[in-house]
């Protein structure tokens, strides 16, 4: 048995550790994110959404409308929860266990590594509609003010005089497709493959610091105020210039990647909960015109027609190649560019 002081020293403990899940619960409902303890999590049709990096003010906004739809139409309340990090190191946080209903990425090779898993099908780019991907972006730069080293191509990113932020490619599809923007650039103005090899390893030259992914490149060019130009996501952008004002200017290359951003609902995570029903229609909302009106207001290319006409002023026009134009698709990519040892390694190995 406890004596007095052991048995007063628990209920402190306990009590001091209830305060502590409290004020965890407050600051997350003060953020705005749901609060779930894991039954909650995994019961009555309750949904994770494991995303990439620069999808949360995204989410913010389709999540409660999705939410208020479905209770309209089945009367059911649920929850969608949210995890974000770099693409790549979401898919392997799936695979190692996170029970996500769904993931919503930014390319199409960190669905197919769940696929190799046996997470989700090998047609599952044929689940919904445009190869499962209900909206895409480009790659830009974003400089400073004003634009003082005068960048305006992929070229110019290659200036020694440069400091650059961009993501891991390793870890992040932000990272990739700003990798795979340089080097196909370079092939579709009629360059060969020796000289996108040589403009992109001038360019990792620049990048002084690697994060892992799209959010964490922001943050060390905006707060930490490294580099001179920040490569990233179209949509990223925009979300900067809305909170930072003035301080940035936007560079659109003439030419730049197609970045598709796929979806699949995970089978063996919502087999195991039940919630196969909720996953599936969560993803279908993406293509229903609300979702494709929120997606354009986020500076997200839509597919549907109606909300890329309504905001046409969003979206500034821009020559975009396709991966499999280029590059013959994720596969090939993979074990050319970013396997141990392949192309990147060699070429950011060698700035050392």
């Amino acid at each position: 048995m406890l004596d007095r002081h052991a048995l007063a020293k628990s209920v402190i403990q306990k009590n001091q550790s209830l305060r502590r899940v409290s004020l965890i619960a407050a600051l997350l409902v003060g953020a705005g994110l749901a609060w779930t303890t894991p039954s909650m999590a995994q019961g009555n049709g309750n949904i994770l959404n494991a995303s990439y990096d620069v999808t949360r003010e995204l989410f913010k906004d389709i999540n409660p409308a999705f939410v208020a739809e479905w209770k309209k139409k089945t009367g059911e309340t649920i929850v969608i929860n949210q995890s974000h990090g770099g693409s790549s190191k979401q898919a392997r946080s799936v695979i190692d266990g996170l029970d996500a209903g769904v993931v919503t990425m930014n390319q199409a090779s960190d669905i197919d590594i769940l696929a190799e898993k046996g997470l989700v099908p090998a047609t599952w780019n044929k689940a919904f509609p445009n190869n499962s991907s209900p909206f895409y972006s480009t790659m830009v730069f974003l400089t400073r003010k004003g634009n003082p080293k005068k960048i305006a191509s992929w070229e110019d990113l290659g200036k020694a005089d440069l400091k650059i932020i961009i993501p891991n490619p390793k870890t992040s599809g932000n990272g990739r497709y700003s990798y795979l923007g340089a080097w196909g650039s370079v092939i579709k103005a009629g360059g060969n493959e020796a000289q996108a090899r040589q403009l992109t390893e001038r360019i990792f030259k620049n990048v002084p610091v690697l994060d892992g992914g799209g959010r964490g490149a922001t943050t060390t060019f905006t707060q930490r105020e490294i580099g001179d130009v920040l490569v990233t996501f179209e949509n990223e952008v925009q979300l900067i210039k809305q909170e930072f004002g003035d301080n940035f200017d936007v560079v659109y290359p003439k030419i730049s990647i197609l970045a598709e951003s796929p979806v699949a609902v995970v089978d063996k995570v919502v087999d195991k909960l039940g919630n196969r029903k909720q996953a599936t229609a969560y993803l279908q909302f993406l293509y229903s015109e609300a979702g494709q009106e929120i997606i354009a207001k986020h500076y997200l290319r839509p597919r549907s027609e109606l909300a890329a006409k309504k905001y046409a002023a969003n979206f500034k026009p821009v020559s975009l190649f396709t991966i499999e134009d280029v590059f013959g698709g994720w596969k090939q990519i993979q074990k050319k560019f970013f396997d141990d040892g392949a192309e990147f390694d060699k070429i950011y190995q060698s700035k050392k």
